[in-house]
């Protein structure tokens, strides 16, 4: 199979995956995340990190993000926010 053949190739649990996407604006509410969001504020994206247990008991991590972002700016994204949550001193006072 040539490699742009590899790339288009998707299994049934993709494809069952794709199929059963939803949106998370609920989900995010019903576990109380909540973020002070001034009306002069213009949210550009969102990076989502989701624990979720699985039939079999195990747990998995499970990453969404708003449309049109680039591998680039989620990776950039993560790196920030985790910079943020680091014990450091000024961690939460950067700034783009």
């Amino acid at each position: 199979m040539s490699p742009v053949g590899q790339l288009v190739r998707t299994t049934r649990e993709e494809w069952v995956a794709v199929t059963q996407r939803q949106e998370l604006g609920q989900l995010i509410d019903q576990l109380g995340v909540r973020q002070q969001i001034d009306p002069e504020d213009k949210v550009c994206g969102a990076v989502v990190l989701l624990t979720v247990e699985e039939p079999d008991g195990h747990l998995s991590l499970r990453c969404a993000w708003s449309e049109g972002m680039t591998w680039v700016e989620r990776i950039g994204l993560l790196r920030a926010a985790e910079r943020a949550e680091l014990p450091a001193d000024g961690a939460h006072e950067w700034r783009v």
